[in-house]
């Protein structure tokens, strides 16, 4: 081969590696149209691109090498946080973008009916799947979810959902009592709970947690019942104020107008404050508390002093 063609070879090959370069760089820069949350499918390099392409994202087979040099996205929703990018960039998103995240909070005292419910309108989710998952997997008809703020990847499912609300709680409650009695004994939790969920209810602060935690032990231990409104607070009945009539007609367990005793499960979820209030109640000789008119409650030991204080809050 002469010394000229050569050169001219090499021409060509330079301008061919240099319209190359070019393309490359044009197409790596083209703009992507997405949205801030992307839910990624699950499989491999190959299956994402063509998921992604069926649903409207403008990729092509090219992006499965970049994607190879830059890494395997993570499945499932992810927060892409921006809607403009260029296709390096969002194939860049792909592999480094942060699960999304929901955050869902169990008010303490609150009732699993209510709290499912406004879960399942935030989540989007199907409320009535929620509640018989829960209804199925659960411990306790209520406070099987600890009170307390859960961090939960978007767009999980409700089976899922319930699972892990469950567990994590179950974990939280095994380190408490662990950490207080050196074991974990369900049936003796079981009792804790209950009690706790009425503090939970009743008291009107956490200050006073202890003290209708006496309340409820100095009832029981002489036999008295608890006649607590708190307790008929349960399930759909969470924020409906206790009437005479509810008091009346409500033949359940938790009314303890009616039955001596605790209920037989947990009325609402509870907070650390109240378990450690049903383990280690205040000592008093307190049998009555009535709300005065600041909010909280004045503690008696007599029925006389009770009725004085009743009177004084009307």
């Amino acid at each position: 081969m002469s010394v000229l063609r050569t050169s001219t070879w090499m021409r060509w090959a330079e301008n061919i590696a240099l319209v190359l370069i070019i393309t490359f760089a044009f197409y790596t820069t083209m703009p992507i149209k997405t949205t801030r949350t992307l839910l990624v499918p699950q499989g491999s390099i190959t299956h994402i691109i063509s998921q992604l392409t069926q649903k409207g994202y403008a990729l092509s087979a090219i992006d499965k090498y970049l994607l190879v040099f830059l890494g395997k996205p993570q499945s499932g929703w992810v927060d892409i946080g921006e809607t403009d990018l260029n296709r390096i960039d969002f194939l860049h998103k792909l592999t480094t973008a942060k699960a999304k995240m929901e955050e869902i909070t169990l008010i303490p005292g609150e009732t699993t009916e209510v709290f499912l419910s406004l879960v399942a309108i935030d989540m989007q989710l199907d409320a009535d799947k929620l509640k018989t998952y829960y209804k199925t997997l659960a411990q306790y008809p209520e406070a099987g979810i600890y009170a307390d703020t859960y961090y939960v990847p978007y767009g999980m499912q409700e089976k899922h959902l319930i699972h892990f609300l469950l567990s994590s709680s179950e974990k939280r409650y095994k380190e408490i009592s662990n950490k207080i009695y050196g074991v974990y004994n369900k049936k003796k939790w079981l009792k804790i709970l209950i009690t706790a969920s009425i503090i939970q209810k009743e008291a009107a602060n956490i200050k006073e947690m202890p003290l209708v935690s006496s309340v409820i032990h100095n009832r029981l231990k002489k036999g008295m019942r608890l006649q607590m409104d708190g307790t008929l607070n349960y399930g759909k009945y969470s924020h409906i104020k206790i009437t005479p009539q509810r008091i009346k007609n409500d033949k359940s367990r938790f009314n303890t107008y009616k039955y001596k005793g605790l209920p037989h499960s947990p009325i609402g979820a509870v907070s650390i404050h109240a378990i450690k209030a049903a383990i280690k109640p205040a000592k008093t000789k307190y049998l009555y508390f009535m709300k005065n008119a600041q909010g909280v409650h004045d503690f008696s030991d007599t029925f006389k002093k009770h009725r004085a204080n009743v009177r004084k809050a009307r």
